[in-house]
C-alpha cells in the first residue's frame, strides 16, 4: 500500500517597507535614513531581515511566527523603515522597492505575499508609496497569488491599495503595542485565503481630520471605537475591521481616516462600515483635548508635584508634542526645555534632543566637566536658540535595548549620547532621532524616570505605553515647532474638497490660481 504524499507547504513571501511622511516637515527620508532605522531594525535583505526584526514589535515579526507555526515556507525579502520625516527620497524608494520585487521574482512559484507596510508613505516622484509597491508586487505575482498587508493605524489609504490587496489589517492600539500582534492577523487572514476562501470588501473615507494627540485609543473617543470591533467580528461572516484615524500631516488627496470590512459577504461588509462609520461620526466632536504653552505646562506640573508633595507618586510627564519624531519632527525645538530652566524646576528630566554637536562636546570634555551648551534649535518661527552653562553628567554610545511596550525589544543606536545638567533639570542629548517612547531612552545615560518629579518627552502618544503606567499625570505642551497639535494649522493646499480640517472644523478649500502658498 503506497503512503499519500505530505500536503504541500504554502511559499509565501514575507517583507517590510514602512515609512510615515508628514510632507510639511524639513528633512527627507533617504537610503541612509532606512540604513540606520531611527529606532527600528535596519535596512536588511533575506535571512538577515528575519533576525533583525524577530521578537521585535513589528508587524513582520508577528507574520513570521505566524507563518512557522502554520507551517509555512517564508520567503524572506526586504526590510526597510525609518523615522518619520518629509518625503521618501525617489533614490530611497527605487532602491529598495528594486531589492523587494527582485527578491519575490527569484523566488519562483509563491502562494502568497504577506507585506508590513504604513499606509501613509509619500514619496518625491509619488503619493501613494504603498498603492504603488503593491501594484508592482502584483503585477509580478499574477491575479490569482494573494496578497495581504498589514499596516499602521495612522495609513492615509488610497483606492489603489484596497483594490490592488486582498486584505488590509490596521493596528488597533495608538500607542502601537499591538503591531506584531497585527502582522498575526495578517497572517491569519492570508491563511484563510490560501486556504480557498475570498473576501469582499466595504471602504469608508471619513470627512474630517484627526489630530494626532485625540487619536490616542487609550482615552475617548478612539477606546470605545476601537473596543467596538471586537463586537461586529462577532458576526460570522465578517473576516476583519479596520479604522485608520490617518495621518493628518500629509498635502495629498488621500489624507483622511479611513474603515476597512472584509466579510464572506457583500451585505456583512457594508453594515459592519456603516456601523463604525456611524460611530465616529457621532464622535467627531470627542477628538479633542488640551494641549498647553511650554510656560504653562511646566507651571502646572510642578503645582501638581507641590500639592501631592514630591516625587513619591512618580513623575508628571510632559509631551513635547509638536517636536515629535514620530510625527516628522527632528527632536531639536528648545522651547520646553527653555521653560523648565526659567522656572527653576528642580529634579526635571528632558529627552531626547538631537545635537551631534552638543553630544561631540561632552565626549570631548568627558563627564563631570562643565560645557557650554549652545543648541541652535529648529529655526522655526518661535523656537529660539538656547545657551547655557551644563555639566556632563553621564556620557554614551548610544546603543541600547529599548524593551517597553511600544518598541518590544528594538536596539537603539542613538549614536554618541549624554546627560546634562542645567541646574535642577537634566537634558539627554543624541546624535540620532527616534521618539522617546521608552524608559530605557533616559536610564541609558542613568537617568531614572520614576525618581524624577518632572519628564518631557519627544512624543505624542506612543510614550504612553511606557509612561503611563509611572506617572502621576500626563500633560499636552504645544512648544513651537514642526507639528501643529491642530491640522487646521497646517498649509494645505491638495486635500480633497471639504474635508474638515479639524474635528468640527472648517473644511478645506483648494486656493486658486494665483492664491500665496
Amino acid at each position: 500500500m503506497s503512503q499519500s504524499a505530505a500536503p504541500k507547504r504554502p511559499r509565501v513571501a514575507i517583507g517590510g517597507f514602512m515609512h510615515e511622511t508628514n510632507t510639511f516637515a524639513a528633512t527627507k527620508a533617504g537610503l541612509d535614513a532606512f540604513r540606520h532605522g531611527g529606532g527600528w531594525p535596519p535596512l536588511s535583505e533575506g535571512a538577515q531581515a528575519l533576525s533583525a526584526t524577530r521578537g521585535v514589535n513589528v508587524g513582520m515579526a508577528g507574520a513570521v511566527a505566524a507563518g512557522e507555526a502554520a507551517g509555512w515556507e517564508i520567503v524572506p525579502t526586504v526590510w526597510a523603515a525609518a523615522s518619520p520625516s518629509a518625503h521618501v527620497t525617489r533614490e530611497a524608494y527605487e532602491t529598495i522597492a528594486a531589492r523587494l520585487l527582485a527578491r519575490i521574482a527569484a523566488a519562483g512559484p509563491l502562494d502568497g505575499v504577506l507585506l508590513d507596510l504604513h499606509g501613509a508613505m509619500v514619496t518625491e516622484h509619488l503619493d501613494d508609496g504603498e498603492g504603488e509597491i503593491a501594484a508592482r508586487v502584483r503585477d509580478l505575482v499574477g491575479p490569482d497569488v494573494p496578497i495581504v498587508a498589514s499596516l499602521d493605524l495612522h495609513g492615509n489609504i488610497g483606492e489603489r491599495l484596497v483594490e490592488t490587496a486582498d486584505a488590509l489589517v490596521a493596528y488597533r492600539t495608538y500607542p502601537h503595542v499591538d503591531m506584531a500582534r497585527t502582522g498575526e492577523r495578517a497572517a491569519t487572514l492570508l491563511a484563510r485565503l490560501l486556504a480557498g476562501e475570498r473576501f469582499v470588501r466595504a471602504f469608508r473615507r471619513l470627512p474630517f481630520l484627526v489630530p494626532v494627540p485625540w487619536q490616542c485609543s487609550e482615552i475617548e473617543p478612539a477606546r470605545t471605537l476601537y473596543a467596538g470591533l471586537e463586537a461586529l467580528e462577532a458576526n460570522a461572516a465578517v473576516r476583519s475591521l479596520s479604522i485608520l484615524t490617518g495621518f493628518p500631516a500629509a498635502d495629498i488627496p488621500d489624507c483622511a481616516p479611513t474603515i476597512l470590512a472584509y466579510a464572506t459577504d457583500q451585505a456583512s461588509a457594508d453594515a459592519s462600515a456603516d456601523a463604525l462609520e456611524a460611530a465616529f461620526l457621532a464622535a467627531e466632536t470627542s477628538f479633542a483635548g488640551e494641549a498647553l504653552a511650554p510656560d504653562a505646562a511646566v507651571a502646572r506640573a510642578r503645582a501638581i508635584v507641590a500639592a501631592e508633595g514630591g516625587s513619591s507618586g512618580g513623575p508628571v510627564v510632559i509631551a513635547d508634542t509638536q517636536d515629535n519624531p514620530g510625527a516628522g519632527g527632528d527632536a531639536d525645538t528648545t522651547g520646553l526645555l527653555a521653560a523648565l530652566v526659567a522656572a527653576g524646576a528642580e529634579n526635571a528630566a528632558i529627552g531626547c534632543l538631537v545635537d551631534r554637536a552638543a553630544a561631540q562636546a561632552a565626549h570631548a570634555a568627558g563627564e563631570g566637566a562643565r560645557i557650554a551648551l549652545r543648541l541652535p534649535g529648529s529655526g522655526l518661527p518661535g523656537d529660539a536658540p538656547f545657551a547655557a552653562e551644563a555639566v556632563v553628567e553621564r556620557l554614551s554610545d548610544g546603543v541600547f535595548t529599548a524593551d517597553g511596550p511600544y518598541y518590544g525589544g528594538t536596539r537603539m543606536r542613538l549614536g554618541p549620547s549624554a546627560a546634562l545638567r542645567i541646574g535642577g533639570v537634566r537634558v539627554v542629548v543624541v546624535s540620532e532621532k527616534a521618539q522617546t517612547a521608552d524608559q530605557a531612552m533616559f536610564r541609558f545615560v542613568g537617568i531614572d524616570p520614576e525618581a524624577a518629579d518632572v519628564v518631557c518627552v519627544k512624543s505624542s502618544v506612543h510614550f504612553r505605553a511606557d509612561f503611563a503606567p509611572i506617572a502621576r499625570e500626563i500633560l499636552v505642551c504645544a512648544a513651537p515647532g514642526p507639528m501643529p497639535v491642530s491640522p487646521r494649522d497646517l498649509p494645505f493646499t491638495r486635500l480633497r474638497p471639504g474635508l474638515r480640517l479639524e474635528p468640527g472644523g472648517p473644511p478645506f478649500v483648494p486656493p486658486t490660481r494665483g492664491d500665496a502658498s
